[in-house]
């Protein structure tokens, strides 16, 4: 039984859960809706393959590469959908080759009789939302994490996320301290920044280098190597250990308490369950941020889609308080994983 607004239906789009072979839920969720030719089409968005002795959707679409987006699975899929700097970050993070279709940010492609567009959200390198319409001209944006949604367009029909989408919590309004980031590095230029490989550490490099440090970088391996095949203006970035002990170093966090323990360590976020001293920079936006964008943007309903827990029920129901109808991904039904509607 699937549990969907009329006024989704009435809007010509079905959004719906598949249960996998274990009877849970599959990750995040499928849209249904008819294209211009009348043929039906299903777009799975961010989530696990189905086996092949399923149905399939007609495409799978990846935001970006996060763990949490499910591309490590999806990316194994002929019709899996996501851009090119998406797809080269999946194949260095997972070791895998990508077997899907990729295309740039702000580009448009055909798939099922569909046309879709692409737009930045500013959340990672090559991090994409999703754009089409339906037979009866709705129009469905698909975001996926948004850092920055002053590029996206205005639609009928938006899915996104809440990672910090709860009102009642302090922890979803902050800003980036980019004052603090830049007075750190210059009163002690050789210190080590926490900050996940994929992400985060381009985005911290992008910062480091706008704030005129110039100076060579070290990363850990991983964290270089996408450094290198996503930013065109990295600077000079090398591998631990290769530019002396007075060079700044970018790693994951975890990796922190391997540098020599008289190396000053922050870690770069807002969360405070770290040993280190932590500088606010997120690739998210705040609660005041995704409420701006959905008000921006303006769809007629929102379907909260990510992540798992509380927040995209207290951000869909934020949203309701405030007159924009919405619903999250807790409150949809599923269907067996072998049998699209």
């Amino acid at each position: 039984m699937i549990s969907m607004p009329q006024q989704l239906i009435d809007m010509g789009v079905l959004a719906f859960r598949q249960t996998n072979s274990r009877g849970g839920f599959k990750p995040h969720l499928s849209l249904r809706f008819m294209s211009d030719e009348g043929r039906p089409v299903t777009f799975s968005i961010d989530t696990t393959r189905s086996p092949k002795k399923c149905s399939q959707p007609d495409a799978y679409l990846i935001t970006h590469a996060h763990s949490d987006h499910n591309g490590k699975s999806a990316m194994l899929s002929e019709r899996a959908l996501c851009s090119s700097k998406t797809a080269q970050a999946l194949e260095i993070r997972y070791g895998k080759a990508y077997k899907g279709m990729s295309m740039g940010v702000c580009d448009s492609f055909e798939v099922a009789d569909v046309k879709v567009e692409t737009f930045p959200t500013g959340h990672t390198p090559g991090s994409t939302a999703f754009y089409w319409k339906n037979e009866v001209g709705t129009r469905i944006l698909v975001t996926g994490d948004v850092k920055d949604h002053s590029m996206l367009p205005k639609c009928d029909v938006l899915i996104t996320e809440a990672n910090y989408g709860d009102p009642g919590d302090t922890s979803c309004y902050f800003e980036d301290d980019i004052e603090g980031l830049g007075q750190l590095l210059e009163e002690n230029p050789c210190v080590a920044l926490g900050a996940y490989a994929f992400g985060k550490a381009q985005r911290v490099v992008e910062l480091v280098r706008s704030l005129g440090y110039g100076d060579v970088i070290e990363m850990e391996a991983q964290s270089l190597e996408l450094t290198r095949c996503m930013l065109e203006d990295a600077g000079d970035v090398v591998g631990l250990g290769e530019a002396g002990c007075d060079a700044l170093c970018v790693v994951p966090p975890w990796d922190l308490e391997r540098l020599p323990w008289h190396t000053s360590k922050y870690v770069m976020s807002g969360r405070s369950d770290f040993r280190y001293p932590s500088i606010q920079i997120s690739d998210h936006l705040d609660v005041r941020g995704l409420t701006d964008m959905v008000s921006r943007i303006d769809p007629e309903f929102t379907v909260v889609y990510h992540p798992g827990g509380h927040r995209p029920g207290r951000f869909a129901a934020h949203l309701n308080y405030l007159g924009l109808g919405a619903i999250s991904i807790d409150r949809i039904g599923n269907v067996l994983s072998n049998d699209f509607i």
